[in-house]
């Protein structure tokens, strides 16, 4: 059986990782005033130099039932099923429209990842690796579905402001965080953004407290892999983060950018740690 498997532009892998394990991408569009771009088209720094400008964050737009279903109908073509992990319904409607999409084909299935970013990814390459084990596409999505629950996605961001932008916090949190230089972690939890922890100092100090605290929580990854997803960040916080992912023992340590999804919710210099928490 040949299995595809998609995800959305907002898994924020690499190119060569897509490459590597064969993951198609329906995409999404990014709205700055009365341009769209294709997400991808863009970077995150003309994204962040927009919103100094106009002060107004960047909008997308959910897919929509017929985007989904010609993008699935394309895939069946060459292939005999599809799974596709989606942005997570607590973020976003697409996921109920690919939903929607896919009971009207067959051999057609949707994860809804209740995630985002390379925590898509990271669902996205074990469905790709079960797939080259020969297993079938329904087990494929149950498995996949039930690995949902076992993931660790977490952000530290340097500021509130596209946070209060956006609506997701108030104009007193913002004063607050800003006037104490408080680093918020956000983390993704049953399918939506919230705030738990908050930290102080500089940048790369802030990033060794976070791996070490996301590290001491979630304290059974899969050393097989973590992504390392940023939307900007200094030569100092890569290099703190990393040092935590390798003193954890994880085997593959991947860098990534955060394309449009994070860097429009979090701004610059927003950096986590993502990865299954399942091992032994």
């Amino acid at each position: 059986m040949k299995i595809a498997v998609s995800v959305e532009s907002t898994n924020d892998l690499t190119p060569e990782l897509i490459e590597k394990y064969d993951i198609k991408i329906i995409e999404y569009e990014i709205i700055l005033g009365d341009k769209v771009f294709k997400d991808g088209d863009l970077t995150t720094e003309e994204m962040f130099a927009y919103v100094d400008d106009t002060g107004t964050l960047p909008k997308t737009t959910a897919l929509n039932e017929f985007e989904y279903t010609e993008f699935f109908e394309e895939l069946l073509k060459d292939n005999d099923a599809v799974i596709h992990v989606a942005l997570s319904s607590g973020i976003s409607s697409s996921c109920s429209h690919a939903i929607s999409a896919s009971k009207n084909l067959n051999n057609v299935y949707v994860v809804d990842s209740l995630s985002l970013s390379t925590g898509i990814g990271l669902l996205a390459i074990y469905a790709r690796e079960l797939a080259d084990k020969g297993v079938d596409a329904e087990e494929i999505y149950k498995k996949v579905s039930a690995r949902v629950e076992k993931l660790q996605a977490s952000f530290v961001i340097e500021r509130l402001d596209y946070l209060y932008k956006g609506g997701r916090c108030s104009s007193l949190a913002l004063f607050g965080a800003n006037l104490l230089k408080l680093r918020p972690r956000i983390v993704v939890k049953e399918g939506k953004m919230s705030s738990d922890k908050k930290y102080r100092g500089n940048m790369a100090g802030v990033v060794s407290k976070y791996c070490a605290d996301v590290l001491q929580d979630f304290p059974t990854p899969d050393l097989d892999k973590v992504f390392i997803t940023r939307t900007s960040a200094s030569p100092e916080m890569m290099a703190a983060a990393r040092s935590a992912c390798e003193q954890a023992g994880f085997k593959n340590i991947y860098e990534t950018y955060a394309g449009g999804t994070i860097a429009s919710h979090c701004g610059a210099n927003t950096l986590g740690i993502l990865y299954f928490n399942d091992g032994e």
